[in-house]
């Protein structure tokens, strides 16, 4: 198979029509069916699997051949259709399914699909199982239903109620409503603005949908990033607008324009919700390792504490049951509140924030100054695994004063900062994250780590 085809405990991701075809989305389908006849007892009950997708063109198609694929290793599939990731989560929990599916490529460009695993908890599946899942897949190891046997296909409508209802549980409606925000909302054409906007109408707000159509063809690049986000900052403040929300295609993650159109980062969401939680209880939260230290600030503030996990949302949602965690999730714009799914979701996020400036009466960028910040510079670079291996022994020697972690790539901790170099799940590249106390001592950690990149990558031009 091509290069690209990707399979982690984030599941399945490639470029559809090179390596992520039909029969491959089939034949994944079938060894996660098969697995799950395997390895599970359905108490006499139908195996049943939940199965949704985001806006992408090629979901239909994708979703079709993981159907086929489900119902050959005779695993009933209900649909839920076009819906955000974390309302497949929720449905599998509610409806009882051994199983979920999500076709979803996230953040990624147009190009690429994907096929994300979810198991009966509604959370992806931990390594160990999706390293098993993803053996029953290469090796082959199907077990096909007899004629009379095979999986059988039903509809389900009920996903927007039943997620709406779960996040509007989570925070006081009437309150949210008697402030009548005006919001700005940029769903980037993905799977976001159809039950987005039904929390909005819900929670009283005046809502400016922007890229609402669930096309599949993005109005711009699909990660929430500053730069991609200069309409919706200039749209906020054309609108006079409380704030913006701005969704990946997949809606698990949200960022934040604030009330003068400045983009305030995907980090300050969950710091921001951690900030609406701590505010009501006491305890602990669970964020990754390239997660910002604001949320430990928030954490501190309110007698709490943090409690660090490799990337990756099953990782963190483990982590947050283990320790009965009252907020979770990453730096990337995803919050995890067990009250409504063990999964990032930016419906939670939008809920918690604005019940957050309902009850201070203070704007985003005010919430913000409270929370305080750091400087991080994110980046990453093409690297196979014995250059990525190099890098992180050179960074460990050149630091041996800092904390080290490996538990997921390096992480390097200092009073002023730290640095996390991994290898990413989803694409061919190594990630490395800077962040610190002020610019000039983030850009001296930024220099020192590209540095020893060159010196490994183009060791002809190390100075």
């Amino acid at each position: 198979m091509a290069e690209n085809l990707i399979i982690s405990v984030s599941g399945m991701r490639g470029v559809v029509g090179e390596d992520l075809t039909p029969i491959v989305a089939a034949e994944y389908g079938c060894a996660f069916g098969s697995f799950l006849r395997s390895n599970l007892d359905a108490g006499g009950r139908p195996f049943t699997v939940c199965i949704g997708r985001d806006s992408r063109a090629s979901g239909q198609m994708l979703m079709s051949a993981v159907t086929a694929g489900l119902c050959a290793a005779g695993v009933d599939v209900i649909d839920v259709g076009l819906v955000p990731t974390p309302s497949v989560g929720i449905m599998v929990r509610h409806l009882g399914c051994q199983g979920g599916v999500i076709i979803t490529a996230s953040h990624n460009p147009i190009p690429y699909n994907g096929i994300k695993l979810l198991l009966s908890n509604g959370m992806a599946p931990p390594s160990a199982t999706a390293n098993e899942i993803r053996r029953t897949f290469w090796d082959r190891h199907f077990h096909f239903a007899s004629s009379d046997r095979c999986g059988r296909v039903s509809l389900n409508v009920e996903t927007e109620r039943v997620h709406v209802e779960k996040v509007l549980a989570i925070v006081d409606a009437q309150q949210i409503a008697g402030k009548r925000y005006k919001v700005v909302l940029d769903s980037v054409n993905g799977a976001g603005a159809p039950i987005t906007k039904i929390l909005l109408a819900a929670l009283g707000c005046d809502v400016v949908a922007m890229n609402e159509e669930p096309t599949g063809l993005f109005a711009h690049e699909p990660e929430p990033t500053a730069a991609n986000l200069t309409g919706l900052c200039w749209r906020v403040k054309k609108e006079r607008a409380d704030l913006g929300f701005a969704q990946d295609p997949d809606a698990d993650r949200l960022a934040i324009a604030d009330e003068k159109g400045v983009y305030i980062g995907e980090e300050y969401t969950l710091a921001l919700a951690a900030l609406q939680v701590f505010s009501k209880r006491t305890g602990a939260a669970a964020a990754n390792l390239s997660t910002s230290r604001m949320i430990d600030d928030v954490a501190q503030r309110s007698g709490g504490s943090v409690i660090r996990t490799p990337v990756g949302e099953a990782n963190v949602a483990n982590a947050m049951i283990e320790h009965n965690c009252i907020i979770g999730g990453e730096g990337n714009g995803g919050v995890i509140d067990l009250r409504v799914g063990p999964i990032r979701d930016s419906l939670v996020g939008i809920a918690l924030i604005l019940q957050l400036m309902a009850e201070t009466g203070q704007t985003v960028s005010q919430l913000v100054r409270q929370v305080g910040g750091y400087c991080m510079h994110k980046d990453k670079f093409t690297a196979d695994a014995q250059q990525a291996r190099r890098i992180q022994e050179l960074a460990i020697a050149q630091f041996d004063e800092a904390v080290t972690n490996v538990s997921d790539g390096l992480r390097l901790d200092f009073p002023d900062g730290w640095i996390h170099l991994r290898t990413s799940n989803t694409e061919p590249v190594m990630r490395v994250i800077v962040e610190a106390k002020d610019e000039p001592t983030a850009r001296r950690y930024v220099q020192a780590i590209s540095d020893i990149r060159q010196s490994v990558l183009e060791p002809g031009t190390a100075s």
